[in-house]
């Protein structure tokens, strides 16, 4: 599959089929499908557990089971990746953006409705808005994020918001591309002052969606040392 400046951008996951419209001409890069969130899709696709399944020779079989697990995702813009990663077991999860992007995200949030069976959650959120932060009500067990590094003035706000929607012991998934250099060497060198940080490999994301430009890492809070230690 090539990535498209087609109107509609359609995402199969497990038998389902997600039909997700863009707009690559409008002033907001929420509206664009990127291919992070694709990518990151496509990579819990291929190792997330079925229900009852084997989880043996797995290794991400843990952190890619969603049972019962609290999500929300960030700069969600056209919603792939909370979308398809609810089709892949994620029931309780709720995705947020600014608000010129809430109209594109309500849309394929409706229009992918018959395929999910029911209307996912969403909320405005901007990631310097503690306010906004504390009404999603977290800690969540795991946050998503694809392709929202991009601006540097927005870096610090987004690893904030990051840590304090994620539960001590839950996860980050993040998929990635270098979108500006400046942004990138901020992001990584905030990231390392609160996350672990596992990227990846490149053979363990899915063979049909696996481009050198796009990584998925993995980030879990770092254990806060005592005060005697």
């Amino acid at each position: 599959m090539k990535f498209t400046d087609s109107p509609v951008v359609e995402l199969p996951v497990r038998g389902a089929v997600l039909s997700l419209q863009q707009d690559n001409g409008s002033f907001h890069v929420g509206t664009s499908v990127w291919p992070c969130s694709l990518v990151l899709v496509k990579f819990a696709e291929r190792w997330a557990p079925s229900p009852g399944g084997p989880t043996t020779n797995n290794p991400y079989a843990q952190i890619l089971n969603f049972e019962l697990k609290r999500a929300v995702e960030l700069g969600a813009g056209c919603g792939a990746a909370g979308m398809g990663l609810y089709l892949l077991g994620l029931t309780d999860v709720i995705l947020t953006d600014i608000s010129p992007v809430m109209p594109a995200l309500k849309h394929n949030l409706k229009r992918n409705k018959p395929v999910l069976s029911k209307a996912l959650k969403h909320s405005v959120l901007y990631w310097n808005n503690s306010n906004q932060i504390a009404a999603l009500r977290p800690p969540y067990d795991v946050v998503l994020a694809a392709d929202v590094v991009y601006i540097e003035e927005s870096v610090g706000p987004l690893v904030h918001a990051m840590d304090a929607l994620l539960a001590d012991d839950g996860i980050v998934l993040l998929g990635y591309q270098v979108r500006s250099p400046e942004a990138h060497k901020l992001f990584w060198e905030i990231c390392e002052t609160v996350f672990e940080i596992e990227k990846v490999p490149h053979q363990d994301l899915h063979p049909d969606y696996a481009y050198e430009e796009t990584d998925v890492y993995v980030l879990r809070k770092k254990k806060k040392k005592k005060e005697n230690d």
